[in-house]
């Protein structure tokens, strides 16, 4: 079955080998694709925030950055945190791919690589993008496309809403101290308690990697703002290091809340509503 999407945008291949980036744009565009190229990581960075991007086929070895450190710029933006990413390497040891694998890499490929091979990989990888609903392999919870998509629905059903977003600063810092599991328990310690103080019927799904929003009625957000702010903030002493008083270690994790109803304005689109709660967001005393 062809997986290619009859109107996709342009892929990105980051390698600083030219002969293989002059092969992959003449293969690919026998096969209906655009290909863009970029040596360096920084080019990478400024053509992604250029233009939207299908897929980003990254080299970990690049000549300016890591293709970990290209990955981690990458998903940390708005416009490509969601873009699926392979890696090009030329080793295949286990702790590469998981390094990839941790940071939100959705495939990984060896080279020297079957060509046939990469392209199938490709369309795979945009085929679960573009028709799959993703879910984040963290939270387990849906991921921002579906919630634009609730919230669209909110508006043009006119209906009594309400939203309560949370997120967390800081897990950066932490992934460095303590590594990406630890930083990882955190995201789904806020997925489990919005989890339990909403309905079964109620929406929970991703507005960032880092931030979580939660769909409800006026009638239900205020018991249910103040479960959650009270759980937060009981829990975040478990996810520091235990000797971090005795090492003068400072607070860096901070979590932030922000509510919005149907009350609270006119928003022409979901963009407007999810800007609004980030504006809005308070960060919860510890």
């Amino acid at each position: 079955m062809d997986r290619t999407p009859p109107e996709i945008a342009p892929i990105l291949v980051v390698d600083d080998d030219v002969d293989l980036c002059d092969l992959l744009i003449e293969f690919f565009g026998q096969h209906g694709f655009t290909v863009r190229t970029a040596a360096w990581g920084d080019e990478a960075l400024k053509i992604a925030d250029a233009e939207p991007l299908s897929l980003i086929v990254i080299d970990i070895h690049l000549p300016d950055i890591s293709g970990y450190d290209l990955c981690r710029h990458l998903r940390s933006h708005r416009r490509t945190h969601e873009t699926p990413i392979l890696f090009l390497t030329e080793r295949s040891e286990r702790g590469d791919k998981l390094h990839g694998l941790e940071l939100g890499v959705v495939d990984y490929i060896t080279k020297p690589f079957d060509m046939e091979e990469l392209l199938l990989r490709v369309r795979n990888a945009i085929y679960r993008a573009t028709y799959i609903p993703p879910i984040n392999p963290v939270t387990e919870l849906p991921d921002a496309p579906a919630l634009d998509e609730r919230l669209s629905a909110l508006l043009n059903e006119d209906s009594h809403w309400a939203l309560l977003m949370v997120a967390v600063s800081g897990l950066e810092k932490l992934r460095e101290i303590a590594g990406f599991v630890a930083a990882d328990e955190v995201l789904r310690a806020m997925a489990l308690i919005l989890r339990q103080a909403a309905k079964d019927e109620e929406f929970i799904g991703h507005l960032t990697p880092e931030s979580l929003v939660l769909i409800s009625t006026p009638e239900r957000l205020a018991s249910i703002r103040g479960k959650v702010e009270m759980r937060l903030k009981m829990s975040i002493d478990h996810f520091y290091h235990p000797n971090r008083f005795v090492d003068g270690e400072p607070d860096y994790l901070r979590f932030s809340a922000a509510v919005l109803t149907y009350t609270t304005g006119k928003y022409a689109d979901p963009e407007l509503l999810k800007q609004a709660l980030i504006a809005n967001a308070e960060t919860l005393a510890q």
